[in-house]
């Protein structure tokens, strides 16, 4: 497994400087007009979603979203709950009759649940830099008490779907196909896995992609534990140029936090979050399941395919439950 402990430019000590110069490399404010909700979604465009369509050969397709019922990760961390699911109408009240004509009978259920229990994707209000939002907006004015009355998920309900390309770093970098907790996955890691995957694994303009650290395998064996909330492996803060440079659309873990955890800077929270979603505009999925794509992709080496992994278009809500579904 590669070293962790060189020189990867990060002062531990000074996350603002660190915080403030990447927001300032990496930002796309005002890159698509001052109206502009979308974010990195302008780089998947009607050609991107071509490209995607091409690639379905077998037919195979692969549910990407963890069960969302009471046996999930969450702890109640910031009062995220898992999901609590309820039948109104059942069996036995169309057996005992439930008021309908000749004989119809029906079940009805509801959920309650955080939007961020399980598998989802992060929205462009849900993370912001000293009281701003994404393209430069005040917090305040996006986000009250009625919810993102302007960067709302559901204006991404229609845009995700494209080209996923699947770079698993756990199999390439870790040992037995996962990662340890704390480790940073820089951008050597990630080019080291596109190369050892070879071709398909390219990564640019319009691409959806996920990153496969083997965290929630040692979960599903080991149980849940701290898997949402706790230390885990992901992105290094300073892949903050390379998710900027490279023009994708949006990147997805298999882990809570999409990075790195602990951080790598003291007393810091987050800080890849604080530059990638209000400066880059780019979405993030958390809590996503590769494990059963990532076998196949190794099985027959390609690691590229369509990917539809529109959000539920929860009207202003700043992330959203997700079935993501791969298809090859």
């Amino acid at each position: 497994m590669p070293e962790q402990t060189g020189d990867r430019g990060i002062d531990r000590t000074d996350p603002e400087d660190a915080i403030a110069a990447a927001a300032k490399r990496c930002s796309n404010w005002g890159r698509w007009g001052a109206d502009d909700v979308l974010g990195t979604l302008n780089f998947l465009d009607e050609a991107k979603r071509r490209e995607g369509a091409a690639l379905v050969r077998r037919g195979a397709s692969f549910s990407l979203a963890q069960s969302f019922d009471a046996d999930g990760p969450q702890k109640g961390w910031r009062r995220r709950t898992n999901p609590v699911h309820t039948m109104t109408d059942t069996g036995l009240d169309a057996e005992r009759g439930q008021g309908f004509p000749h004989g119809f009978g029906g079940a009805d259920d509801v959920v309650f649940m955080p939007l961020q229990a399980s598998t989802q994707w992060d929205g462009l209000g849900h993370i912001f830099d000293h009281g701003t939002a994404y393209n430069g907006r005040r917090a305040g004015d996006v986000v009250t008490s009625e919810g993102d009355r302007v960067t709302g998920i559901e204006t991404a309900s229609a845009h995700i779907a494209g080209r996923g390309v699947l770079l698993d770093v756990g199999r390439v970098v870790g040992t037995d196909g996962e990662l340890p907790d704390g480790f940073a996955i820089t951008v050597e890691h990630l080019e080291a896995t596109i190369a050892a995957q070879g071709a398909s694994a390219h990564v640019g303009r319009g691409d959806l992609v996920l990153v496969r650290t083997g965290r929630l395998a040692r979960a599903r064996r080991e149980g849940w534990r701290d898997y949402a909330g706790g230390d885990s492996p992901g992105l290094s803060f300073t892949t903050a140029g390379w998710l900027h440079r490279t023009e994708i659309a949006g990147v997805a873990t298999d882990t809570w936090g999409f990075e790195v955890r602990p951080n790598e800077f003291d007393g810091a929270f987050q800080p890849l979050h604080q530059v990638v979603i209000p400066h880059l505009g780019l979405f993030i999925g958390e809590m996503w399941d590769l494990d059963a794509l990532a076998a196949d992709c190794a099985a027959d080496g390609v690691y590229e395919f369509l990917l539809v992994a529109a959000p539920l278009p929860v009207t202003g809500a700043v992330g959203a439950p997700v079935n993501p579904i791969a298809l090859k």
